[in-house]
């Protein structure tokens, strides 16, 4: 096996375990409708190396193993997350890698989250779709667009640390 393939498997299985861990530690706020679900800033690390986007997808279903919604939610979970990366990559492949395009890449967790998660909840519970769509964007927002783009931002302006996070 090439350096790069052990190098992609591994840094795949440490966001993995990375999302799945701080989803754990913060169980407490990160299940219910408003959610703060630590562990989404590291769905922005798509933006600095888009290879990271199996790592978080995987991280995501780990995580909603212990979801109290059962397996609807490590599926709708998961593939929201997928839509979000998607989102991510294509922001950054369009806007180039600044901050203005981490913001608006930004969005796409939360607006994939809020639409799907929320339709999730409004079947689980019959509660209004509007409602549930709103408590998941704001948790999404507060956690990914305000507090992870402080945290990526700060990140992409130490090159040593890019450069270590790259995959080559």
């Amino acid at each position: 096996m090439r350096k790069n393939n052990i190098q992609f498997i591994t840094r795949t299985a440490l966001i993995a375990a990375s999302y799945a861990a701080l989803t754990y530690a913060f169980a407490w706020m990160s299940y219910e409708q408003l959610q703060f679900r630590v562990s989404e800033i590291l769905v922005l690390f798509a933006f600095i190396e888009p290879k990271y986007g199996l790592g978080l997808i995987l991280g995501c279903v780990l995580a909603n193993l212990a979801s109290p919604l059962g397996v609807i939610d490590i599926v709708v979970g998961s593939f929201a997350t997928l839509l979000a990366i998607m989102f991510i990559v294509m922001v950054r492949k369009l806007l180039g890698y600044n901050i203005k395009a981490l913001i608006i890449a930004s969005l796409g967790p939360v607006v994939s989250n809020a639409l799907l998660v929320g339709l999730e909840l409004t079947y689980l519970f019959s509660t209004p779709f509007l409602l549930n769509a709103f408590y998941v964007a704001v948790g999404e927002f507060v956690v990914v667009t305000l507090v992870g783009t402080v945290v990526v931002n700060s990140i992409m302006k130490n090159n040593i640390l890019i450069e270590r996070l790259s995959i080559d």
